[in-house]
């Protein structure tokens, strides 16, 4: 019964490349972020250098400029230019907001087929990637941005697949409730292609690193074969505990497996993912007003 619903066996796959063709109509974050974001990992690269390339981009330091001054952030003084808020926030956290600005006129348009309204897959993108910033910061992680921008990226797929998951919505649905399906394996059967797998082509076409590419698509960690990786394990465990908080979960939000393994693998106590989940729940209202603003 499983099988005849699968895509191959009853004909209706979609066609893959008219599928890939939507990636065209995404809006791919401006080369200036991955400029700055080489530029911070650079030791010889100056805070004037990089605040001289973020002022290129009008749109880029307004929105710099109105993130550092949102309630999330609370910086001691209003922010009035690019050098005053990497002086005030740090490069690092500069970076990131860069990220975010650059991420959501993409990720804030309702997605019919995951449930998802207007700005509902933007909060979850941006808590996730705020989660997987302070676990990658209590691994003392070399390169947090790694796991920052793959965490905010990493359901770009669903932008492309919403209308077709739409579309094959009860089939989707049969095979996770009536067949033990996670929702990205009935995506697969159905489709012929699940979000994870679609966000890493994005990111390839788009030309991040293979790195970045890696953790996308693997970002579920469905291949529990394969060993043990750090950066793809936190961008997982961020995503979960969203999802456990509620954030942005959409019909797929509770339609997935849980690794508890993975707390263990990255060393984390059940008190550690307590005081995650408490901290973070204390600032949702906060990430509300900087996702709606």
């Amino acid at each position: 019964m499983a099988q005849s619903i699968g895509a191959r066996s009853d004909g209706i796959m979609k066609d893959i490349n008219k599928i890939l063709e939507g990636i065209d109509h995404l809006h791919p974050v401006p080369k200036v972020a991955e400029q700055v974001m080489v530029l911070a990992r650079d030791p010889k690269s100056s805070m004037s250098r990089i605040a001289e390339i973020i002022t290129h981009d009008q749109i880029l330091t307004a929105n710099l400029l109105k993130t550092c001054n949102s309630s999330y952030f609370s910086t001691p003084k209003k922010v009035d230019s690019v050098q005053q808020a990497i002086v005030f926030m740090g490069i690092d956290q500069v970076v990131d907001i860069i990220w975010m600005s650059s991420g959501a006129k993409n990720f804030k348009k309702k997605q019919e087929g995951y449930d998802l309204e207007e700005g509902d897959l933007w909060k979850y993108s941006v808590s996730s990637a705020l989660i997987s910033r302070e676990l990658a910061e209590k691994r003392n992680m070399d390169n947090p941005h790694l796991v920052f921008t793959s965490a905010l990226l990493k359901d770009i797929g669903k932008v492309v697949l919403s209308q077709y998951v739409a579309d094959s919505f009860e089939k989707i649905n049969l095979l996770v409730n009536q067949y033990g399906y996670s929702f990205m394996e009935a995506e697969k059967a159905v489709i012929g292609i699940d979000h994870a797998e679609l966000g890493g082509m994005v990111a390839l076409k788009w030309g991040y690193s293979p790195r970045m590419v890696e953790i996308i698509r693997g970002h579920h960690l469905t291949d529990e074969s394969s060993g043990f990786d750090l950066e793809t394990s936190i961008v997982y465990l961020a995503d979960t505990l969203c999802m456990m908080m509620g954030v942005g979960v959409g019909s797929d939000g509770l339609a997935y497996r849980f690794r508890r393994d993975v707390i263990e693998k990255l060393g984390f106590s059940d008190r550690d993912i307590q005081g995650v989940m408490a901290g973070f729940g204390e600032k949702l209202r906060k990430v509300e007003e900087l996702v709606y603003a």
